[in-house]
């Protein structure tokens, strides 16, 4: 896949647009193309230009909103990734093909620099069906996401009797949620040489430092509802983010995000705000010491709250 960032992260827009899975049913906000232009504007300016979205986030209009805020940029200095979601494929005969349409329409493109098979419903069905996508060049990459260990080594295998790669994983990650490292699928990526594309790295929020007991999340968010339950187990946690970040004169995001990139992930990182980028940029001069991740490794070693979602399959 073409490299167009200078910056080891990827600027995420699951809450942008509205609708549902979209940013005011699970963030707790609405954002409007006018809203986010100067997010992606800055974005640009700071050297982010890869760009992740899904057909399935507010109903297309996460596409919608990136594909009108980038129409006016040359479409080979950016990277655009999109998902194909299961759970909501049409019911016609190529229903891989049919959202990929619909999704290049949104998107003003005729081509899906690193697209995602969204869930692991059916590797079997959906993984052949992409196919054809990546060998008319409609798809340069093609990734997996919120797939187990054993289901990224079955769609290897799948692939390769097509003579296709998988280039990408994109799942889960956190000082939270620590299943892609602990059942091996991090390290099977590096082996692979396959990208591990990070999600949820700053739990919608949640370790941002932004929210607590006293300053709640969104009581009727999708994020709201999960988090505002916890904020006294997430306390101690928090507490040695701070302490690192305080160290470093950074933010407890930065510390968050830049602990995941020391773990050999690429970070996807939702932007809603100016700060939010200028915040991401700052990651590839920060750097943290032997001492600092044994601190946070041992801090979230000991964080009970179970955060694997709904929509995510545990590992074996």
């Amino acid at each position: 896949m073409k490299e167009a960032n200078a910056s080891p992260v990827m600027a995420g827009a699951w809450a942008w647009g509205a609708g549902f899975a979209g940013g005011d049913q699970v963030f707790g906000a609405a954002l409007d193309a006018a809203a986010l232009k100067p997010v992606v504007e800055k974005s640009l300016e700071l050297g982010i230009r890869s760009f992740d979205t899904a057909a399935i986030y507010g109903n297309g209009s996460s596409e919608a909103i990136l594909g009108e805020l980038l129409k006016s940029i040359p479409r080979d200095s950016v990277v655009i990734s999109t998902k194909f979601t299961p759970q909501i494929a049409a019911s016609v005969e190529k229903p891989v093909e049919a959202m990929f349409e619909e999704s290049l329409r949104r998107l003003g493109t005729d081509y899906i620099d690193l697209y995602w098979i969204h869930n692991s419903a059916d590797v079997e069905r959906w993984t052949p069906q992409v196919v054809p996508l990546l060998k008319d060049g409609r798809i340069k990459a093609l990734g997996v996401s919120n797939h187990t260990l054993a289901q990224v080594k079955r769609v290897i295998e799948i692939l390769g009797e097509s003579g296709c790669r998988l280039s990408a994983v994109q799942n889960h990650l956190s000082l939270m949620h620590r299943a892609s490292l602990d059942s091996g699928l991090v390290d099977f990526c590096r082996a692979n040489s396959i990208d591990f594309y990070s999600y949820m790295v700053l739990e919608q929020g949640a370790l941002t430092g932004r929210f607590d007991a006293a300053h709640p999340m969104p009581s009727k968010s999708g994020r709201g509802a999960f988090y505002n339950s916890h904020w006294e187990e997430i306390a101690p946690l928090m507490a040695a983010i701070r302490a690192i970040a305080q160290k470093h004169g950074a933010t407890p995001s930065q510390i968050a995000a830049r602990w995941a990139i020391e773990k050999g992930t690429i970070p996807i990182l939702g932007v809603t705000k100016v700060r939010h980028v200028e915040e991401a940029a700052g990651l590839a001069a920060l750097k943290l010491d032997a001492e600092d991740m044994a601190q946070l490794d041992h801090a979230a070693a000991h964080m009970k709250v179970k955060t694997l979602r709904e929509w995510e399959t545990p590992e074996d």
